[in-house]
């Protein structure tokens, strides 16, 4: 059934996510029992929490490798809009 979060540490983003996303269909589907429901959701709050410290890196490389007009590697925030 669902895996302990304490193994997200080899987990790429993208399997994260999708395991999530199936997390939350069978969440909202209402079929699992009450025991599955809460291990789903413990699963979930982990993958969240993963999903968001990889964003969170990843974030972080981006604002420290930008490059002005000139060619010159400077760190600055990054900018998402």
């Amino acid at each position: 059934m669902a895996k302990k979060p304490n193994d997200l540490a080899t987990v790429s983003f993208e399997k994260a996510l999708a395991e999530l996303e199936e997390i939350v269909r069978k969440l909202e589907s209402g079929g699992a029992e009450l025991e599955e429901s809460i291990a789903l959701y413990e699963r979930g709050a982990a993958l969240k929490a993963h999903c968001e410290a990889t964003l969170k890196s990843a974030q972080e490389k981006i604002e420290k490798i930008v490059v002005d007009g000139a060619g010159d590697v400077k760190s600055e925030p990054a900018s998402f809009e």
